[in-house]
């Protein structure tokens, strides 16, 4: 039961970063037209400019899970590559318990109240009124909870491999 379980929330998580991973191409094509929808058609740049921030903030949840996973993040790690394999699990297993878990939990135990009125509020840009301002603020729990899960996938039994262990095809 315990490895369907993990099975299953390492196979959720992996789909959300599939999905995720996309989100990048209309960022960038946003970001690209602002200048030319600004300055040649004169309208509708802030729209562009807005749906790109609330885009960038879900690419960036995501993103930081996929670097955990792809084992990509800046990590000062030139001693503990000379460490014997199951020392190096262990650290990471020490890292998910004291860092990612206790970080996540704070985070979405301190925003919660924040983002659940944005988003019963569905909350508009500030500056332009637009709409969607709200999922900027959603992108963060989506964040928090990506990394608790992925978190708590570290922790899981060694019978159960996470993805970021496997070795790569």
């Amino acid at each position: 039961m315990t490895a369907r379980l993990i099975g299953g929330l390492d196979r959720l998580v992996a789909a959300i970063l599939d999905v995720g991973q996309w989100l990048l191409l209309p960022v960038v094509a946003l970001l690209f037209l602002q200048w030319p929808l600004r300055d040649l058609v004169q309208h509708y740049s802030r729209e562009a400019n807005d749906l790109g921030q609330w885009l960038f903030a879900l690419y960036v949840a995501v993103s930081i899970t996929a670097a955990t996973r792809a084992q990509a993040h800046l990590a000062a790690d030139t001693i503990a590559r000379r460490y014997a394999a199951a020392t190096r699990e262990w650290l990471a297993r020490a890292g998910a318990l004291f860092g990612l878990i206790p970080w996540s939990i704070i985070v979405l135990v301190t925003s919660w109240s924040l983002v659940r009125d944005s988003t019963l509020l569905l909350e508009r840009f500030p500056d332009t009124g637009n709409p969607g301002y709200f999922i900027i603020k959603l992108a963060l729990l989506l964040m928090a909870v990506l990394v608790l899960i992925e978190g708590v996938l570290e922790l899981a039994p060694p019978v159960w491999q996470p993805r970021s262990q496997r070795p790569r095809s």
